[in-house]
């Protein structure tokens, strides 16, 4: 029996790993939606990268950390894309830019300005971060369908969390890296800094609970979305 090889930094090889996954920062959060994943299991736990393998609706999906900032968001594209994954979603945190974003709220990033290096090496400064558009409208969908208080715009990923706020570390990298590899990509992010506030804290366990279940429910409409395109063809 031949031996499936395992990719270096995220330790997973062909069959351990859905086409869709979503993509924390945090390898506390892959359990957390583990839950929200039919008969899941964990596949693989390689530095900042861990891995649990479910499915959605009969589709095998993942969550996979890739850590914190670019760098390590990046090799986990690469590496995801070899193993043939199409879609990423990002479902992390972030601080308010704006006083109208609170503690808890949902802020889905169309867009991201890029304030940090590692999409340079890939494209020039002046192409842009863009998110997949059909994951964007199935995140609002999912989103305006929870209840939840959520806000639409262009977001802000930095290298260094202090100083300015209302950003993340890896959506910008996230798209831009998707984007060269033809894969999609999108973030939606949980607030957890308020405008001013200067800190980041600890929320109420429920409002991460929130987040995930817009996100795996936006990851519901999109495989539909696929599964219907599928059929036209």
């Amino acid at each position: 029996m031949a031996v499936t090889e395992k990719k270096y930094h995220i330790g997973l090889g062909q069959g351990d790993v859905g086409e869709y996954v979503l993509v924390p920062g945090d390898p506390g959060r892959t359990p957390m939606i583990a839950k929200y994943l039919d008969a899941a299991r964990e596949v693989a736990f390689s530095r900042e990268y861990r891995t649990f393998t479910g499915k959605l609706d009969g589709v095998p999906v993942s969550a996979m950390s890739t850590g914190m900032g670019g760098p390590s968001v990046a090799i986990a594209v690469e590496e995801l894309n070899e193993l043939g994954v199409h879609t990423l979603l990002r479902v992390g945190t972030c601080g308010a830019a704006q006083p109208e974003i609170k503690m808890g709220d949902l802020v889905i990033g169309y867009a991201a300005v890029r304030s940090e290096g590692t999409p340079n090496g890939y494209v020039p400064t002046e192409y842009p971060a863009v998110a997949s558009l059909h994951m964007v409208n199935a995140l609002v969908e999912a989103a305006e369908a929870s209840g939840a208080p959520y806000h639409v715009g262009v977001i802000r990923s930095v290298d260094a969390l202090s100083g300015i706020l209302s950003n993340d570390m890896e959506s910008s990298t996230l798209f831009i890296v998707s984007r060269v590899r033809k894969m999609r990509a999108a973030t939606i992010n949980l607030c957890v800094d308020e405008l001013g506030a200067g800190e980041i804290h600890h929320l109420d366990p429920s409002y991460m609970d929130r987040m995930l279940k817009v996100a795996v429910d936006a990851l519901r409409r999109l495989i539909a979305r696929d599964a219907r395109a599928a059929d036209r063809k």
